[in-house]
């Protein structure tokens, strides 16, 4: 069963927080009986450390309960229904997103034209104006923004996202992920008869260079998804078969 950590997390930095308080200890009494920095101790209230067993164990016994006690959280389960889709340009994001968002009656989202329709410009302006920090920086708001309003959904991200690394471990840590894999060739392939040319700007041979290295760099993170799905050798129906079923399958897990 996934669960989500970072909600984990936030409820034990509550419930340390919450005991803290009723002892009326300040955060540097309670460090220093822990023999945990006070920085740390801010970490864990805050739901952004991920303290060891040992730590956990030692900032039990200064606040005087068992382990079991401190760590007695309910999980909070990801729910199926959530899905992100991943891969690089013409992996079929954009294609399976909406049918599969039909399939599972939820609703369907691209966070490119979310960011775009938030900023009021498109990405290429966006970055112009406001740099790589910039554009990271809406990536992220427009991540936070679409987890918030939505318990399901089908959200299709851009490529790039699995560079983003808070953004990222966000979505794994909260969504059900989905990796659509596909061979440079079927990708390049896919890209041109959209009719984006820009792939063939620099000349076909250094275009196909370029998007094997870049789908090389990204497999490991990529292959952190939950479910991989090779669009290259399977139809849209089956790929959407493939995806329901395993939808399905975490569905019955989380009952």
């Amino acid at each position: 069963m996934a669960f989500d950590s970072t909600h984990l997390l936030k409820l034990l930095g509550k419930r340390v927080r919450r005991l803290r308080m009723q002892q009326n200890r300040s955060l540097q009494s309670l460090s220093q009986a822990a023999s945990l920095s006070r920085r740390f101790l801010v970490e864990i209230e805050a739901g952004r450390a991920n303290p060891s067993l040992a730590k956990l164990a030692a900032l039990s016994h200064s606040l005087g309960i068992a382990l079991g006690s401190l760590c007695d959280l309910p999980v909070h389960t990801i729910p199926y229904n959530r899905v992100c889709l991943l891969g690089v340009r013409g992996a079929g994001k954009s294609t399976i997103g909406p049918k599969l968002a039909a399939q599972i009656d939820v609703g369907f989202q691209e966070l490119d034209n979310a960011i775009e329709n938030k900023a009021g410009m498109p990405t290429r302006e966006i970055f112009e104006i406001e740099g790589r920090d910039g554009f990271l920086k809406r990536e992220a708001d427009a991540v936070e923004d679409w987890l918030r309003e939505n318990e399901s959904g089908v959200l299709a991200l851009p490529g790039s996202i699995v560079n983003h690394t808070i953004a990222y471990e966000r979505l794994l840590s909260t969504c059900t992920t989905v990796w659509l894999s596909a061979s440079s060739d079927a990708h390049f392939e896919r890209v041109v008869a959209q009719g984006d040319t820009r792939p063939l700007e620099g000349g076909h041979m250094n275009a196909m260079r370029h998007l094997e290295v870049l789908l090389k760099d990204r497999k490991p993170a990529y292959e952190r998804a939950d479910l991989t799905i090779d669009t290259s050798t399977t139809s849209i129906e089956h790929c959407l078969e493939q995806i329901v079923s395993f939808l399905h399958g975490r569905k019955q897990a989380d009952n």
